[in-house]
């Protein structure tokens, strides 16, 4: 088993797991010393691309984005989204993952889905390619509004048991994505591996956010998303600064002229 997930299912019961999102070489050099993962999410459609769906982002897009980012990972567990329609059956799964993992040096790749994925996670872990899981709201296959899970009794027991059979299919951790709190409580209690939350309860085993919400770079007003910095704000005073020196005939100077 790679090293850095097997460090990952030890923090299980230990201490909390720090996930981020990155898309980029110089995001991913500020996020890593600070992260055990690093997921190249396909969130890059909607933050990035201002894509109306996560569906229209193409496995060429992840892949180019990845190979940014993983110039920058140095000790996180590096794991790449999937996009849509690249895991329809286990042996396109197989293929794509294979590509994924080949031009990207990535440890791992996450699906999302539940009982329709189970044969292609015991494929992908037949070929040693590690698999995160991903339940709750899915993106991929969400089309309206986002509405949160584990409301009624029905809902939850069909994801409590999806997360079980994940996990005896192989998956090393599970992302909860928007699951109503006591359910991703006993979620997390029900399995030996990781559960990672967003918008799923401190119960969770760790935590995982969109980079560029958690520093104010993108506003949104979903519930789970906490503001913990103003970088846009940084931004506008440097672009400002220069503009005015610019204007005044203040740089470049000598130092910055050859």
């Amino acid at each position: 088993m790679n090293k850095k997930i097997n460090k990952i299912l030890k923090y299980k019961n230990k201490r909390k797991i720090i996930c981020l999102t990155s898309y980029s070489k110089n995001i991913s050099e500020i996020v890593d010393p600070f992260t055990d993962i690093v997921l190249i999410g396909d969130s890059l459609g909607s933050v990035l691309y201002n894509y109306k769906s996560t569906r229209s982002v193409s496995l060429k897009t992840m892949i180019e984005h990845s190979k940014s980012a993983r110039q920058g990972i140095k000790k996180s567990l590096m794991v790449v989204d999937m996009p849509y329609n690249t895991y329809r059956n286990k042996n396109e799964a197989l293929k794509n993952a294979k590509k994924i993992i080949k031009e990207t040096k990535c440890d791992a790749v996450k699906l999302e889905g539940g009982l329709k994925i189970l044969e292609i996670v015991k494929h992908l872990k037949k070929n040693k390619i590690s698999v995160m899981g991903h339940l709750g709201i899915l993106p991929q296959s969400v089309i309206g509004k986002f509405k949160y899970k584990g409301k009624k009794i029905r809902e939850r027991r069909k994801i409590l048991n999806e997360a079980i059979l994940l996990q005896k299919e192989g998956v090393f951790s599970i992302v909860l994505e928007c699951i109503e709190t006591s359910l991703a409580k006993e979620i997390s209690k029900s399995l030996d591996i990781p559960t990672i939350g967003i918008g799923s309860s401190k119960y969770c085993d760790g935590q995982v956010l969109v980079i560029d919400d958690l520093i104010g770079l993108n506003h949104t007003k979903i519930r789970f998303v906490k503001r913990f910095g103003n970088v846009k704000a940084d931004i506008k005073n440097s672009v400002f600064k220069f503009r005015k020196e610019v204007l005044n005939k203040k740089f470049p100077s000598k130092k910055y002229s050859y």
